[in-house]
């Protein structure tokens, strides 16, 4: 039986949807693995972009909210931002809420190539810190 994770961010529209396609595409052998938000949005076109560049297609994600999930038991929540982890401290329906905290790259100021530019150092960051999440048995 695979474990399940879930990733929670604001509006489930950039770091939970790169972190569940990353975590997926990885690791999906091993892991079920969701995202979603404490309120919905939608999934950010730059977000689908930086993942694609990586071989992940995210395209097809959807935003949700927490309540979207209600009823699925995790054995791992992990709040993506601090708005997520005041507003949600202890995910219902999970055993075990963490929290690891990414800079929202919909906020990095310039060009859009800046701005791109953030979003890869936020995926990048995100996929380093899942690789050693995994690789520590998600002590967390």
């Amino acid at each position: 039986m695979k474990t399940k994770i879930l990733f929670v961010c604001t509006a489930n529209a950039a770091r939970s949807q790169m972190a569940e396609g990353y975590l997926r595409a990885k690791y999906g052998d091993r892991y079920e693995v969701f995202s979603a938000g404490t309120r919905q949005s939608r999934v950010s076109v730059r977000a689908i972009a930086v993942m694609q560049e990586i071989g992940i297609d995210i395209s097809a994600h959807q935003s949700k909210t927490l309540g979207a999930l209600q009823g699925i038991s995790f054995d791992v929540a992990v709040t993506l931002c601090d708005n997520a982890h005041q507003v949600c401290p202890v995910v219902p329906g999970a055993k075990k809420t963490i929290h690891q905290g990414f800079d929202d790259p919909h906020l990095t100021p310039g060009s859009d190539n800046e701005i791109l530019r953030g979003y890869r150092r936020v995926r990048d960051e995100i996929g380093t810190w899942i690789d050693q999440f995994v690789a520590g048995d998600l002590k967390g």
